[in-house]
């Protein structure tokens, strides 16, 4: 079966410090692994059984950065993936990482990536210093996306400082940090972000417009319902309630999830032709997701689906 892998970080490291930027603990300690993209990474995608990933920078330390400097820096960053795909093109991809400080340099940065350097779409993560995908400052990376036609994966980010002080205060440095991350805080913050696209009528201005988010889904689809029920009275004027609206606009993928209970409710809530593998590479193991993919409580067709059937014909692989 093949398998192609969707949220699969890498970060060069010589630019990063080029850049002058702190990688912090979590990413810190995961420097050489992100920074790997040779034979130690093609040997773990073989010994998993994955045949392709699609690479994406985890470059939400410099897509809000000071304008000039985060064009710049992001640029590189993409010139460098762009590189890595022409050397292996059969195993990797690449979705562009954008300098979200400056909207319009980054739409100009995924038109270059998509049309000048073949990358299948871009990955953003989470709010730009305090600035939400539902912002109109934001609009010419939407537009850009839309116009062509690639998914924008909302990846996401660090919450900002007064987010942490009132949330995770009080609490010892390691647990804060988790609870504010991937231990919870992303995942709630994500969804919640989404929700704001959909409310503020991104998707009625752009229709067209594809967002991804991973880990199942972000616990919209356990709580999709009680959102219908509570949120589509209040956000009128919409030609789609709230969960048709999500229903239409968004894509999921597995990263990080390897379990029944959340894989059947993301089917159950937005069906299998929405949901597509990925591993979170390298803060997930990759044989451990794909030994689930295997065993998962799914059809023939419909593991092929999230396999690899989904993600080809979403980013016309």
């Amino acid at each position: 079966m093949k398998i192609i892998a969707l949220e699969e970080h890498m970060l060069p490291r010589d630019i990063i410090e080029a850049a002058g930027v702190d990688l912090g603990l979590r990413a810190g300690k995961r420097a050489a692994e992100l920074d790997e993209v040779g034979e130690a990474r093609l040997r773990v995608m073989d010994d998993a059984g994955i045949d392709v990933q699609v690479l994406s920078a985890l470059s939400y330390f410099v897509q809000g950065l000071e304008p000039s400097r985060a064009v710049d820096v992001n640029h590189r960053i993409n010139d460098r993936l762009a590189e890595i795909v022409a050397t292996t093109p059969d195993r990797f991809k690449a979705f562009a990482a954008l300098p979200m400080s400056d909207p319009s340099g980054a739409a100009d940065e995924l038109t270059r990536c998509v049309e000048e350097l073949g990358f299948l779409g871009a990955m953003i993560h989470g709010q730009t210093n305090g600035v939400f995908l539902d912002d109109p400052s934001v609009r010419p990376v939407l537009e850009a996306a839309a116009r062509l036609d690639v998914p924008l994966y909302l990846h996401p980010a660090p919450p900002p400082a007064d987010i942490v002080s009132t949330y995770y205060s009080g609490l010892t440095p390691e647990v804060g940090a988790c609870l504010s991350t991937s231990g919870w805080g992303w995942h709630s913050e994500t969804a919640m972000h989404v929700l704001r696209m959909v409310a503020q009528g991104v998707f009625e201005e752009l229709p067209e417009l594809k967002i991804i988010v991973g880990h199942m889904g972000e616990g919209l689809p356990f709580h999709i319902d009680r959102i219908e029920d509570m949120l589509s009275p209040v956000v009128t004027g919409h030609s789609l309630s709230v969960a048709e609206t999500l229903r239409r606009n968004l894509y999921l993928t597995t990263s990080g999830y390897n379990s029944d209970i959340p894989l059947l409710c993301a089917i159950n809530a937005f069906g299998v032709d929405r949901i597509m593998f990925s591993v979170d590479h390298p803060f997930a193991p990759s044989e451990k997701a794909t030994t689930y993919l295997a065993s998962a409580p799914l059809e023939t067709a419909d593991r092929e689906k999230i396999a690899h059937g989904n993600v080809e014909k979403l980013l016309n692989i």
